[in-house]
């Protein structure tokens, strides 16, 4: 008998809620899901396999991005939405249902550019940056990561030097960068006198050099870039006056490693919701495939780890908004959910058999692309020491 493969179009937007999580969230944060969910399957996945293929991230998307509120999107004021934490975090799902290159544009532009800007810049600045940033219209990226700093950020040596006139003088290599090549406005952090700072560094500076990183098999459909600062001279306006330390970026990196926790859901979600409706039609040896128990026992696994997902990642979002989350707590949902994103991939990949690897399917380019997410943000291993450090109050990583 022939198997007729549905495509991804053809399986169509489901929700996985095996425990009936809807009935705990608010009626607008179903219609923040539901928005973006249909956002997504209309606009994001009809050409994500190209951009995917070609190295390529949808720009002109951007736009849309902005009209539906998903920059800066649980930020108050200045042109932003205003979600509530867990409306935000459904976005991020919703988002990374579709491909975690869209989630991180959407994640670096809100939690690590429009967050700081938020939190620690001035008046000016805000008024400045921020109504263009939610409109997409002013695009940021993040640069703390350094060629040999990536979990050791504090070691990091790109220098700030007072300016005799005023301003600053800033030189050093960022790598890593998410939305580098796309960006108006870089949040670069350096040290001034040995201490950390942030500074709004417009990326059309003389001595500002972006340098887009194209060899990689992972987040294709994301722009990743490495920045090199030369001699790159700013204002006393470009210094973010509201904190100093390792807090400023720190408290950046919550901000998107929570976002991170939902759109590991939203992976792990789509890749389940394809091997599900596969195996009902898949039919080998006369029957569906998911009529055998060796696949039964893997589709029960993904749908156990996304069901406890879900409700750590709930309970954490009601955390978040009630002002009590504690970084560590972050930290468990995020090695816990990419982990088992990743796994849940996988295994979906097993069910899809050859055809896992076809870009028909997402279930393959999501397996990839959680290979960085895995990485980014924290690694696996850092998050189990900043947990294990908050449990014993000993640290394993200094």
């Amino acid at each position: 008998m022939v198997c007729v493969r549905p495509s991804v179009r053809e399986i169509g937007p489901m929700t996985v809620d095996y425990y009936g999580i809807d009935e705990e969230l608010s009626e607008e944060e179903r219609l923040v899901r539901d928005n973006v969910r249909r956002f997504v399957s209309d606009r994001i996945l009809p050409d994500i396999g190209r951009h995917y293929q070609q190295g390529t991230f949808p720009v002109e998307l951007i736009g849309e991005f902005g009209e539906l509120g998903l920059l800066g999107a649980n930020l108050k004021g200045y042109g932003c939405a205003g979600m509530g934490d867990v409306a935000y975090g459904l976005a991020m799902q919703e988002l990374e249902w579709g491909d975690s290159g869209v989630r991180s544009f959407a994640s670096v532009q809100g939690a690590l550019c429009m967050y700081p800007i938020h939190a620690f810049g001035s008046e000016e600045q805000k008024e400045r940056y921020l109504p263009g940033m939610a409109r997409g219209e002013i695009i940021g990226c993040f640069g703390l990561t350094e060629p040999d700093f990536g979990s050791n950020p504090s070691g990091m040596i790109t220098v700030a030097e007072r300016l005799s006139g005023g301003g600053f003088r800033l030189n050093g290599t960022k790598r890593w960068i998410t939305n580098g090549n796309l960006a108006h406005i870089a949040i670069v952090w350096a040290k001034l006198n040995g201490k950390v700072h942030g500074f709004l560094v417009p990326t059309d500076t003389p001595g500002f050099t972006a340098r887009k990183i194209d060899d990689k098999f992972s987040l294709r459909a994301s722009v990743t870039s490495e920045l090199i600062l030369e001699d790159v001279e700013v204002g006393d306006d470009a210094l973010l006056p509201g904190v100093s330390g390792m807090r400023g970026p720190l408290s950046c990196l919550s901000q998107a490693r929570y976002g991170i926790c939902w759109g590991a859901i939203g992976a792990a979600s789509s890749c389940y919701e394809t091997a599900l409706a596969y195996a009902k039609d898949r039919v080998q040896f006369r029957r569906p495939i998911a009529g055998y128990q060796l696949v039964q026992n893997k589709l029960v696994h993904m749908l156990s780890e996304i069901t406890k997902a879900q409700w750590l990642t709930l309970r954490l979002g009601r955390l978040k908004e009630a002002g009590k989350v504690r970084p560590a707590q972050i930290s468990l949902a995020k090695r816990n959910n990419v982990a088992q994103a990743l796994e849940i991939a996988r295994m979906a990949r097993d069910v899809l058999g050859a055809n896992g690897i076809m870009y028909e399917y997402p279930v393959g380019r999501h397996m990839m692309n959680l290979e960085t997410v895995y990485t980014y943000e924290g690694t696996h291993d850092i998050h189990t020491l900043i947990v294990g450090q908050d449990i014993t109050g000993l640290a394993a990583f200094e």
